[in-house]
């Protein structure tokens, strides 16, 4: 019994450096795709969607607060990956460590759902896990940049915004997909893939006309996301978000279609006001659906049961029957020696 349980003690540390480990490798990878696409403001290196944010508060939500040495040894790897670590990397990873596992106790204080099958659930997801979560990065990272004169003052204002859209963005778009691939279950029916089939196919061809065009189209995404909630909830919303967001970036950081001709900063702009109204249409619109189907199926199940226990009353009112007795069914006995 003493050896079992030396080893069970001798596993729970390798079991956490395991851990440790993937969350490190997880978020080094969100950051190197999060870094393929970026912007240039005020000679500052912005993406529109950082996708690290997003990894960070799901595993938050996941393995709990003992996760936080595997963000902050991945923020440490990004910011290796870009360049040579100076004094303002601490500040960095001090923040984007920060943040994420403030999200974490903001939405497990106000009892958070995993599922996202609440309104209030998406809510707590947009202003606390996201706008409000994200406000300690952006301020920790531009500030350490000011403090080593790697940023100028004049640009802090547009360097701090894009900073914090990007950051919340990446709550916004990565972390509902990932609860979504956390918490399925089971496949959808065979008529459901034929519909999920045609949507998408609908998307990989309206998505790129509506980013690629020079006719600005962005507004023929919307009928798509509410088409996609409706049919699919979370999965069909979310997934059709992420693939507008990634098509406009690249259209953005690429000058192309309605972000042609334009300045970085209106580029900028332009790009993280579809990013935004986008993601919190499909994440609150979809959040609305699931909410009223599952208080629906709540009702039709609580009138089942009621209509069930009716029916037992009714029976246990009725008379019961007499069984037909010797006597009743033999005349003449009576009367016999």
């Amino acid at each position: 019994m003493a050896d079992v349980v030396r080893t069970r003690d001798l596993r729970r540390p390798v079991v956490y450096v395991l851990q440790t480990l993937a969350v490190a490798a997880c978020y080094y990878g969100a950051g190197r795709l999060g870094l393929l696409r970026h912007l240039t403001v005020q000679d500052a290196v912005v993406t529109p969607i950082w996708p690290p944010t997003g990894v960070a508060v799901a595993c938050f939500l996941f393995l709990g607060v003992g996760c936080w040495p595997g963000i902050a040894l991945g923020a440490l790897l990004v910011i290796m990956s870009i360049s040579p670590p100076g004094p303002d990397a601490a500040g960095i990873v001090l923040g984007n460590t920060l943040a994420p596992l403030c999200a974490y106790l903001m939405l497990r204080r106000v009892g958070f759902r995993t599922d996202l099958s609440r309104l209030r659930d998406g809510l707590a997801l947009v202003f606390l896990g996201a706008l409000t979560a994200m406000l300690i990065s952006a301020t920790a990272g531009v500030g350490f940049l000011v403090l080593v004169d790697k940023l100028a003052m004049h640009g802090v204002g547009l360097v701090w915004l894009a900073w914090w859209v990007g950051d919340a963005m990446g709550v916004l778009i990565v972390t509902p997909i990932l609860l979504m691939l956390y918490t399925i279950r089971r496949p959808i029916g065979l008529s459901r893939w034929k519909e999920a089939l045609v949507v998408g196919l609908v998307a990989c061809g309206l998505i790129p006309l509506a980013t690629r065009s020079s006719v600005s189209l962005l507004f023929l995404v919307y009928p798509l996301l509410v088409w996609a909630a409706l049919r699919f909830r979370l999965a069909g919303s979310m997934l059709c978000a992420l693939l507008a967001s990634v098509m406009a970036t690249i259209a953005a950081t690429d000058h192309i279609g309605p972000f042609r001709r334009l300045s970085s900063v209106e580029v900028m702009m332009k790009l993280q006001a579809f990013n935004g109204t986008m993601a919190l249409t499909a994440l609150l619109l979809s959040a609305v659906i699931t909410e009223q189907r599952n208080t629906r199926l709540s009702v039709e199940q609580a009138c089942q049961e009621l209509a069930e226990v009716l029916e037992h009353l009714t029976a246990g009112d009725s008379p019961p029957s007499r069984a037909p007795t010797d006597e009743g069914t033999r005349p003449g006995r009576r009367g016999s020696v």
